[in-house]
């Protein structure tokens, strides 16, 4: 069994990523096997309840208010919107459900009193709880761990070298305070990054050795690939290789044994045989649904087509961990 570390150096992984492709997945998918049954796909569905409209400056971001990208801005949706969608996901296959909030921070008001209200009544369904909507203090965090949240998604996007060249709204450190708040409150933490924004490699290994060396690794590590929207500042980007996500996958899984690897954004462009390729890399888990916040994405006919294909299945919900406790009067569903 892989030993779990948390002292790796950038040197180590600079040379377990560049390694032989063939030799670098077939060491990632050895790990895999040590610590995943490699035939169970966790199944995510994300919902954007907050859309457009936010301020800050994220240059791969559509929901940016300062870029044109044809986004309509919708205030937070209603409790009973978003239990509807969770219901329909759950029915679609999704284990875990997760909310995003096109807000830079999380404010004491009523809205985050309705966000509350959503993560009760989606844990009361028996699905893995989790959210998006900024940055958290210790008592907003510990307020969702309440109200039975599973997992929180903070991202670090690239390395603390090139994150100024994408965003300058608020701070690496800032990112890293709020990955904090989460774990402190006892919250499962999502955090991973992006490919394709005009990163070199160096700045992706840097990001991978940050994410690995955190007192805790991530429980859920997603592997996007850069989706370019028109109006935004990457809109001429080019694509990103599938054997670029493969050596992500693979690197982030033999640092990470544990970590659930998310095969993310990117993924409508990719042929069965090249998500086969991630998923054998190590990847396993998947955002299902035709949409990721606002950018596109494989419908469930077209997974379930996947998952048939490559004889496997969806992995249940708090196998590793038990549900969280709701410390406050639950609301009906």
């Amino acid at each position: 069994m892989t030993a779990i570390r948390n002292d790796w150096t950038r040197a180590e992984i600079t040379e377990i990523y560049n390694s032989p492709v063939l030799d670098l997945i077939y060491r990632a998918a050895t790990v895999h096997r040590q610590h995943h049954d490699p035939q169970e796909v966790q199944v995510c569905t994300l919902l954007s309840v907050k859309t457009g409209g936010c301020p800050e400056d994220c240059a791969y971001c559509p929901q940016a208010a300062r870029y044109h990208t044809g986004v309509t801005v919708h205030k937070l949706m209603e409790v009973d919107e978003v239990l509807t969608a969770a219901q329909r996901a759950k029915e679609a296959g999704s284990t875990r459900f997760c909310m995003g909030a096109a807000w830079r921070e999380v404010r004491d008001n009523r809205d985050f009193d309705k966000v509350l209200d959503m993560v009760q009544g989606v844990n009361a369904m028996g699905m893995e709880v989790c959210c998006t909507l900024g940055m958290l203090t210790e008592s907003q965090a510990q307020k969702l761990k309440d109200a039975g949240l599973y997992a929180y998604n903070h991202n670090l996007d690239t390395s603390e070298e090139f994150y100024g060249d994408i965003i300058s709204t608020r701070t690496y450190d800032d990112r890293l305070e709020t990955i904090g708040h989460a774990r402190k409150a006892g919250i499962s933490v999502c955090s991973g990054g992006i490919i394709g924004m005009g990163e070199t490699d160096v700045d992706r290994i840097g990001m991978l050795h940050t994410l690995a060396t955190l007192p805790e690794h991530p429980e859920s590590v997603p592997v996007n690939a850069l989706v370019p929207v028109e109006g935004t500042p990457l809109e001429d980007q080019p694509r990103v290789s599938v054997w670029e996500m493969v050596r992500m996958i693979a690197t982030a899984r033999i640092i990470m044994p544990k970590a659930m690897v998310r095969l993310s954004a990117g993924r409508v462009r990719m042929s069965v045989e090249e998500q086969a390729l991630c998923f054998l890399a190590g990847a396993n888990s998947i955002f299902a649904g035709d949409k990721l916040l606002t950018t596109p994405n494989p419908g469930d006919d077209l997974d379930q087509q996947l998952f048939q294909t490559l004889n496997i299945r969806p992995r249940q919900a708090f196998k590793d961990a038990s549900q969280p406790a709701i410390k406050f009067e639950q609301i009906p569903v």
